[in-house]
């Protein structure tokens, strides 16, 4: 079953010439791990936002995005809610941001259990406080399972923010997002801030949380080498549409969409020569001009006309139907002669 179901997603903000997402169709099973790839501004993390309803103001939408079977984008202010609080969650790029520093660990990790108690009624103020008492005891001590889950203890629960190292809350963050025992968990660039070492933690972190907890997983992130060593599947996103999906290994070995294989040999390797990186020539196309054709026609090398008067539709690799590809001329990258 899909966590994550999104359908031919389109939004539009006020001022823009197309939808910042145009038909952005994506899928999460249980216990599965995608990462979602792309340049900054290709509509990543609007795309994972977007299962929790975090859209910006003014934004128009289209089509569906169902979490655990129900559709976000047409549920009520009560049932958003709970889905926020139990059924997703999210982890953001700077934990620091993240954190009121003026609150200790302890409480940012239970608030969420303790918010549900104050719905609570009871019949005199004894037995409310009662209840409360027994929820904090539940909520302090699940929160203390989960910091032994991510490799912290006890210890940090009377913490503030500023006594402990960036690491140390992103796990917190990791540890808060599963408090609430999320079918969905959206990590949202989760290691950017945080050293080499610190990142490789992580990410361990996260898998392995993934195969106890087996929670859905969309990781978003702009370092490829990064969601080929995560994933089971990887979807590329260009200027708000998807380029290329399927399989990790197959996309990263044999890429089927010429901006997929740009951004490929566009990252740094220790076994590159000497010199100028390889870039992606010319600039992703701007909000406040329409698209007629393939996003990325204007700065890809095998471009015809095709590409500049129809956008292309999602084509399947021979011999591989799960690994699909936007782009007119697919069959001509390198390697493509030995998958025919």
């Amino acid at each position: 079953m899909n966590v994550l179901d999104i359908q031919g997603l389109r939004i539009t903000l006020p001022g823009t010439a197309r939808p910042v997402l145009d038909g952005v169709d994506l899928t999460v099973a249980a216990g599965e791990t995608v990462s979602l790839v792309g340049e900054s501004g290709s509509g990543k993390t609007l795309t994972s936002r977007s299962a929790l309803r975090l859209l910006p103001p003014g934004a128009v939408t289209e089509g569906a995005v169902r979490v655990d079977g129900d559709d976000v984008l047409t549920m009520d202010e009560g049932r958003l809610r709970a889905l926020r609080t139990g059924t997703a969650a999210m982890v953001f790029q700077d934990p620091r941001a993240a954190l009121n520093p003026l609150r200790r660990i302890g409480d940012f990790l239970t608030e969420s259990a303790m918010s549900a108690v104050s719905a609570v009624r009871a019949e005199s103020t004894v037995s409310t406080q009662r209840v409360r008492t027994t929820r904090r005891a539940d909520a302090t001590a699940r929160a203390t399972e989960l910091l032994h889950a991510v490799g912290l203890d006890a210890s940090v629960l009377p913490k503030y923010p500023g006594q402990v190292s960036g690491g140390m809350l992103q796990r917190v963050m990791i540890a808060a997002a599963l408090m609430g025992d999320p079918a969905l968990l959206l990590a949202d660039e989760p290691t950017t801030a945080l050293d080499v070492t610190t990142q490789a933690e992580v990410v361990a972190l996260l898998a392995r949380l993934r195969e106890r907890f087996r929670t859905g997983l969309l990781f978003v992130t702009h370092d490829l080498d990064l969601a080929a060593a995560i994933s089971d599947r990887v979807y590329v996103m260009y200027a708000g549409r998807i380029a290329e999906h399927g399989p990790a290994d197959a996309l990263f070995a044999r890429p089927r969409h010429p901006y997929t294989a740009a951004l490929l040999a566009s990252t740094p390797r220790l076994e590159t020569a000497a010199g100028r990186l390889r870039a992606i020539e010319g600039q992703p196309p701007d909000l406040r001009t329409a698209l007629t054709g393939c996003a990325f026609a204007a700065r890809c090398p095998i471009a015809t006309e095709v590409c500049d008067e129809r956008a292309p539709g999602q084509r399947p690799a021979p011999g591989r139907p799960e690994h699909l590809a936007a782009c007119h001329h697919s069959d001509r990258l390198e390697g493509s002669a030995a998958d025919a």
